[in-house]
């Protein structure tokens, strides 16, 4: 296997069928299943997904259900070093009252525990659509309670990455409060073709923040659409962030398949992404 490919990995749910309808959800049906189908694509790294409802009760934040990871996690040589954290887009802590708010940190740290205890490295906290920061106040509230938790966070070897919305100079502006050694980026090239940002300008920004990068395709002001076929330059923003110094790894967050074909759509997406890869080497 190249060492191109074993940087790419698959959001948890891009091998199942939709759930609800939805792009992405915990996929409570076939997530075992996903294990085996990766290794056939050879996909070595998954990103795991979480969403509020049922947290408690996601494989991920119970003691057996952490054992069936790991030991599907060896079986296919299918690593987890990153975690979407749906959950805080959908209940985020910072936009909500102090009672209902304590609730929500304590599943945060309970997250944060679990990951630490399967080799999870990087937990993506979404601050878009129902997470974004729209005062002063949610972007307080968010500081206090993740920088009081930077000990530890070291100590579990997790890093806090998140995904944003903001133009690059005020994302970068962002960042300051947050030390690198434990905080970061995650670069979403489908919601920045989306706002119409410029990888360049992005790249230049904030590079050496990105720690994470989700491999997307957005219409402008839409919605997600198969890779190639939307506003963002994938082959640029990929040059870009390999130049930058970036050696992390690539998260296939794509458009799901029309014809159910999930398997074929990921292997077509992960030779496009290999290809930007080595071509940004070259």
């Amino acid at each position: 296997m190249t060492a191109t490919l074993q940087r790419i990995g698959f959001m948890q749910g891009r091998l199942s069928a939709l759930v609800d309808g939805k792009i992405q959800a915990f996929p409570w049906n076939e997530w075992r299943e996903e294990f085996p189908r990766a290794k056939e694509l050879g996909l070595t790294r998954m990103e795991w997904t979480i969403d509020q409802e049922r947290l408690r009760e996601n494989p991920l934040t119970t003691e057996q259900g952490q054992q069936e990871i790991l030991a599907l996690s060896r079986q296919n040589g299918v690593r987890i070093p990153s975690l979407t954290g749906d959950c805080f887009m959908q209940a985020p802590f910072w936009k909500v009252d102090a009672v209902v708010r304590d609730a929500l940190v304590a599943d945060l740290d309970l997250l944060i525990a679990a990951c630490s205890r399967i080799g999870i490295e990087f937990v993506v906290i979404p601050l878009v659509d129902n997470g974004k920061i729209e005062r002063e106040s949610e972007s307080d509230t968010l500081k206090r309670v993740l920088l009081a938790r930077q000990e530890s966070l070291t100590k579990q070897n997790v890093k806090i990455v998140f995904e944003s919305d903001l133009p690059p100079r005020e994302l970068a502006t962002f960042m300051n409060a947050f030390p690198p050694s434990v905080f970061g980026i995650n670069y979403d090239s489908g919601n920045s073709a989306s706002l119409g940002y410029d990888s360049k300008e992005e790249i230049a920004a904030y590079a050496p923040r990105i720690l994470n990068v989700h491999v997307k395709d957005r219409i402008r002001g839409g919605t997600t659409v198969p890779l190639g076929s939307g506003n963002a330059d994938l082959a640029k923003t990929i040059r870009l962030i390999e130049r930058s110094g970036y050696k992390g790894q690539y998260i296939l967050q794509t458009a799901r398949a029309a014809d159910g074909d999930h398997a074929g759509a990921l292997a077509r997406y992960r030779d496009m992404t290999a290809g930007w890869i080595e071509d940004a080497a070259r």
